[in-house]
């Protein structure tokens, strides 16, 4: 039998070698962890870059003409039923300059506010966000039915009705998705609710306000930046949507301290979605030939 060796002072020192070796073990595991992440992130960062230059080099001139390419994707941009800057309509239609809009005033504000919030609002606030969202769908049915010579509308359809039930509509996009987006994202995620209370949801709702009132107010000192932001908040929820999918294939859930530890699922996410803008895009120019909106 093999006796273990042993110090000058008679104990053994196998378990001092033990250690040694279990500790090399893990700090070699952790170093190739290291690497193989460092390759994840580095292989993520190109791929996107890719992406978006593709994505720049095939999509019309200009910075209007990107954002062109993200409403083709997303929406029918019929003229009529858009609000113009000038003689040509906005990338987006009324209703989805809207929404996408209000999704962006809403994703700030709890970004800011409720950063690591991640409970729905009470019964009662949530039972009138929904309410708010129910808006959209009958006036998007109502304006459906204008479109059917024979059908019975409830009111003529108008695109300010259009704007104001798209903003409320992005605004309840964003808050079913934000609590779960922090859950997921998170590592110290708070156990507190995205609204607290009605007097929040006045707030959010008064903020949108303020945004459909310069849309409405077709300034185009306004109206060219609010196009820009329109397009923006589609690539916002679209990236949002992704990224919740590629936190767990990165194997990020709830890792994530601060924003900047998210970069690497985000840009995925974005990667994700311009993938998806441009497939659909592809698709659209292949069928029409043009990058323009449908014709009543």
């Amino acid at each position: 039998m093999v006796q273990p060796e042993r110090c000058p002072a008679g104990h053994s020192i196998q378990p001092a070698l033990d250690y040694n070796h279990r500790v090399t073990s893990e700090n070699e595991t952790s170093a190739q962890s290291f690497r193989h992440r460092r390759l994840a992130n580095a292989i993520v960062f190109v791929l996107t870059a890719l992406v978006v230059g593709l994505w720049l080099y095939f999509t019309p001139d200009g910075i209007l003409g990107k954002a062109d390419a993200i409403g083709y994707a997303v929406c029918h941009r019929i003229d009529l039923r858009s609000f113009h800057l000038g003689a040509r309509p906005l990338p987006l239609c009324a209703r989805c300059t809207g929404m996408f809009l209000g999704a962006l005033v809403a994703f700030t504000y709890y970004a800011v506010r409720r950063t690591k919030a991640s409970l729905y609002p009470s019964r009662g606030v949530l039972a009138a966000v929904i309410g708010l969202g129910l808006t959209w769908v009958v006036d998007g049915t109502n304006s459906f039915l204008s479109m059917l010579p024979s059908a019975m509308q409830l009111y003529a359809p108008h695109n300010t009705l259009r704007l104001i039930t798209g903003s409320l509509i992005g605004i309840v996009l964003v808050t079913l998705v934000y609590p779960v987006f922090s859950q997921y994202a998170w590592k110290d995620w708070k156990s507190e609710r995205i609204l607290r209370s009605p007097r929040e949801l006045l707030l959010l709702l008064t903020l949108v306000g303020v945004v459909d009132l310069a849309v409405l107010s077709e300034n185009p000192l306004l109206l060219y930046p609010l196009a820009l932001l329109s397009s923006l908040g589609v690539l916002l929820l679209l990236t949002l949507a992704y990224t919740l999918i590629t936190i767990p294939l990165l194997r990020r859930t709830q890792k994530a301290s601060r924003w900047r530890d998210l970069i690497v699922p985000l840009a995925a996410g974005l990667m994700l979605g311009l993938i998806q803008i441009g497939l659909i895009d592809l698709l659209r120019y292949t069928l029409t030939g043009t990058w323009g909106g449908f014709h009543l």
